[in-house]
């Protein structure tokens, strides 16, 4: 199998379906791809039903193209990350990985045009206002979360583009793969790929220290020493702005907590307290009409937020709790914009109610919204007052 036969399937893959996000790879499947969630069958001329290990192999062994390190890495690690262009056509985050002995690939399509906070990539009207203050920060760390694929990379990328139309600075971002390449505006971009220009994301951390940047992205806080270099670039007056693999503000501070040691944590959380300037949450929902829409969690910085990490959340102070009295400061919990995307009817209840964090909290938001609009907030009907018990509860008290 050469390139022009792998160009071949990928954009057979592509052009099969409209909105494809992922192209799956996998022994004992035929080609697949993933739209809006689902996977589904791509045809192909001589048709393919089930991949063979030879196959995914080969496929697998042309897209690595002899790469020393990625080949070490997959034999030593069990998987490696690259990306792949498709000239004229796309350009792919490619995760290549072993499973029961096969190998299978899984390529995330990135996409060319660069997300804005009016109009970013997914199907959300805006980004909330909260990351126009993101774009203003001048120091200190800023935290994206959310699983693999919430759209993390993206809002950072608006973050970035709003940074590079409004100020003019030196912006380096390491980045496995580079995902969306930025243009010179009134910023300066210096964008570097690991494995390519740098080997790891602590290597190329501390390097970044020594040219001059005044805002830094680093793909992902994957370690402690990833995670102590950021902080001290933070300390010495850089803007950090990452991701973690984290589900709300609380789990982000403690991951990071919990790379450290014990003995360590009281100095880490004094350091986090000072440094943390935004963490913002988000996930993906199915919306109306099909797509998909974000919801956020964003917690800003303040006295109560610094005062919960130096010390831990306790019964009566969370940060869930200093979020959702946080509104008029830009913060919301993942259950007030849920219950929002409802009331202007970019998702269903049913939708709502399922991605809910405090389903309860959510419940009662939903049945405020359908009240106000006069729709009925249970499907109990026929219910009625038993005339019978009551009379005879009234003799009673006579």
């Amino acid at each position: 199998m050469r390139r022009h036969e792998i160009d071949y399937i990928l954009n057979r893959m592509l052009d099969t379906y409209k909105d494809v996000s992922d192209l799956n790879i996998t022994v004992g499947k035929p080609f697949q791809v993933e739209v809006f969630s689902l996977l589904r069958e791509v045809p192909l001329v001589p048709p393919i039903k089930e991949l063979t290990p030879f196959q995914t192999e080969i496929f697998a062994l042309n897209l690595i193209n002899q790469d020393r390190r990625l080949t070490k890495d997959l034999i030593e690690k069990g998987s490696c990350d690259l990306s792949y262009e498709l000239s004229g056509k796309a350009r792919f985050r490619v995760s290549v990985f072993s499973q029961m002995g096969n190998i299978s690939i899984v390529l995330r399509r990135l996409e060319t045009r660069i997300p804005t906070l009016a109009k970013p990539m997914f199907d959300s009207p805006k980004l909330p206002d909260a990351f126009h203050q993101i774009a203003k920060e001048k120091n200190g760390i800023v935290l994206v979360t959310g699983a693999t694929g919430s759209g993390k990379t993206t809002s950072l990328a608006a973050v970035l583009n709003e940074i590079n139309e409004t100020q003019s600075l030196h912006i380096l971002t390491l980045e496995d793969p580079v995902e969306y390449r930025h243009t010179h505006k009134k910023a300066t971009f210096n964008q570097r790929e690991m494995g390519t220009d740098f080997l790891s994301f602590a290597h190329g951390l501390r390097a970044a220290l020594r040219q001059a940047p005044k805002v830094i992205l680093v793909g992902e806080m994957r370690d402690r020493e990833t995670v102590e270099i950021a902080l001290r670039a933070a300390e010495t007056g850089h803007l950090v702005l990452s991701t973690l693999h984290t589900v709300d503000a609380g789990q982000t501070v403690n991951r990071i907590l919990g790379m450290f040691n014990i003995e360590e944590e009281n100095q880490i959380r004094i350091r986090l307290a000072d440094l943390v300037r935004w963490i913002v949450s988000q996930r993906l929902l199915p919306r109306v009409g099909g797509g998909r829409v974000a919801a956020f969690e964003i917690m800003g910085t303040n006295l109560r937020i610094k005062d919960v990490i130096r010390h831990g959340e306790s019964e009566d102070k969370t940060f869930h709790n200093i979020i959702d009295q946080g509104k008029a400061f830009g913060m919301t919990t993942f259950d007030a914009f849920i219950v929002d995307l409802f009331e202007k009817g970019i998702i269903t209840e049913e939708t709502a109610r399922a991605y809910a964090t405090r389903k309860g909290v959510t419940g009662r938001g939903i049945d405020m919204v359908k009240s106000r609009r006069g729709e009925a907030t249970t499907d109990i009907k026929g219910l009625e007052v038993d005339k019978e018990y009551t009379e005879g509860m009234g003799s009673d008290l006579l």
